[in-house]
């Protein structure tokens, strides 16, 4: 198979990610198993060499996932062997462009999680000024990797993301092409060139929904695989802090919906349980589902409340009375708005996220982790709900409770050291860059003080809520002032900083006021 693989390779991965092989290399080994596939996967990893040189080819690239249901009994492993070659594009670029120049390649798959496709930063701005022949940023390798195969025959390629961000086709697209067209515009690439990038017959950008909760690698996990005469699965934190290991530990549940546009052909992913939809929209529409309503806004509220109220699990804060309460209050109101995407009932997939995912004690997920770029996330998160509610979302308490959450989460923050939990104690805020670097935004944030509701104004909330559903970049753009939405928020967040145990307080006192729900 590696053979094979080095010499008509049909299959590269971008950044081989905890998700890639909790979700995406096991269904390359399923096809390798059924005879369906005799190549494997070429993982390229952009950013961090340590991860090529400290896990993958130190085990042959060989990976374990442990597999993860709510009863430990039931858990399962698998040793993945379907990663053929690794290689670390900056370090190793040559080896990179020639697989690029294979007619055979069908597709490029990407896991670089949603701040990935940012082009708005340094790095990526040196290389669509520097043209495409060291390019060190994501974005720009998959564009000078395009511009070598234009180069040598121009056969058609699919460049596919599965990451788990909306639109995630067009947000790869998106940045691919405007490091091409600054290329272009300098002349480091031809006309031609960007002409071959723009016909759906040679170029491709399909979207995808990918859903599985696949958390970092877990020290309670690394000790059963240790208990087991399994060794050598310690985490490896690399020098520029990836904490990555030679196993993933993941949940029992997952979807994946792909965009069936691949002008070069592809693996025969349906016969894994892939769902293939014959354009954008019918991926849309699970996106919809689960990043707007079902899966991904209720992680959200779970980080940011979970935070606050001092949980370390998700599975812990779903054994917390009045989180657990929110999570099926917010869901109560966002469910008659959920599109319904074809073999996939909302409600359904909603209550095994309530009754199943979430409660899981045996995926070590915390609510830290999720808070990560929560500012990024606000808009498709919640936006697409109160859009569809238009003016009646200003009737709404549980999302707008929520969103006043993230608010209360932010308070004080002039950086992210600055944060204060529910208990009045510090608590350190989780990464979000794009945040932290809008010093307009990070003071509205720094006025907001815990134990005086009088330091909420009109415009340090408006500030906030401007950045987190209006900012440049923003998916859905709403004003929540204009939907009546906005003066609710701030009046949530004066209860929410009323002084310690007032996150606590606020949500027993909205959860009594409007009963349980039923879900």
């Amino acid at each position: 198979m590696v053979a094979k693989t080095k010499k008509a390779a049909r299959w590269m991965h971008f950044a081989p990610s905890n998700l890639f092989t909790g979700e995406i290399a096991p269904r390359a080994q399923q096809l390798l198993d059924m005879g369906l596939m005799d190549t494997g996967i070429v993982g390229v990893e952009t950013w961090d060499e340590e991860i090529v040189s400290k896990v993958l080819r130190p085990h042959d690239n060989l990976r374990m996932r442990v597999v993860m249901p709510p009863n430990a009994a039931d858990r399962s492993m698998d040793v993945l062997a379907s990663l053929a070659d690794s290689l670390a594009a900056v370090q190793e670029w040559d080896a990179v462009l020639a697989y690029f120049a294979q007619p055979s390649l069908q597709m490029v798959t990407v896991t670089c999680t949603e701040k990935g496709y940012g082009i708005d930063n340094p790095a990526a701005e040196a290389d669509a000024k520097a043209g495409p022949d060291h390019p060190s940023h994501i974005m720009a390798i998959a564009a000078a990797g395009a511009w070598h195969r234009f180069q040598h025959g121009a056969a058609p390629l699919a460049f596919v993301s599965m990451d788990n961000c909306s639109e995630n086709g067009k947000l790869f697209q998106e940045a691919v092409m405007s490091i091409v067209e600054q290329w272009a515009a300098a002349g480091k690439v031809s006309s031609a060139f960007v002409d071959y990038m723009n016909d759906t017959s040679k170029i491709t950008f399909p979207w995808t929904m990918i859903d599985r909760i696949t958390p970092r690698p877990d020290a309670g996990t690394i000790a059963m695989l240790t208990e087991l005469g399994i060794e050598g699965m310690d985490a490896v934190q690399t020098t520029k802090g990836t904490f990555i290991a030679p196993f993933s530990n993941t949940e029992h549940i997952s979807y994946l919906a792909v965009q069936d546009a691949f002008p070069n052909g592809r693996p025969p992913l349906e016969k894994t349980g892939v769902l293939f939809a014959p354009d954008t929209a019918g991926v849309a529409a699970y996106e919809a589902m689960k990043v707007g309503t079902c899966l991904n806004p209720l992680h959200t509220t779970l980080a940011v409340f979970g935070c606050l109220l001092g949980h370390n699990s998700i599975a812990q804060e779903m054994a917390d009375p009045e989180l657990s309460a929110m999570l099926r209050a917010q869901s109560a109101e966002a469910l008659p708005k959920a599109v319904r995407p074809d073999g996939i009932d909302p409600k359904e997939f909603l209550n095994t996220c309530l009754n199943e995912r979430f409660p899981n004690p045996n995926v070590p997920d915390t609510p830290q982790r999720i808070a990560t770029d929560t500012s990024q996330k606000m808009d498709v998160r919640y936006g697409g709900t109160m859009e569809a509610y238009g003016k009646e979302a200003s009737k709404l308490t549980f999302i707008p409770l929520a969103v006043a959450g993230w608010l209360r989460y932010l308070a004080g923050a002039a950086t992210a050291a600055d944060g204060t939990g529910d208990d009045g104690k510090p608590m350190k805020l989780s990464d979000d860059g794009p945040f932290f670097d809008r010093p307009a935004v990070v003071a509205a944030a720094a006025s907001l003080v815990v134990g005086s509701p009088n330091t909420v104004t009109t415009q340090a909330v408006k500030t906030l809520l401007d950045f987190g559903f209006k900012r440049p970049g923003s998916q859905i753009h709403l004003d929540l002032y204009e939907m009546g939405v906005g003066d609710k928020v701030e009046g949530l967040v004066r209860e929410l900083l009323a002084g310690p145990g007032a996150v606590r307080a606020t949500l027993k006192k909205y959860l009594a006021q409007n009963g349980a729900s039923k879900l």
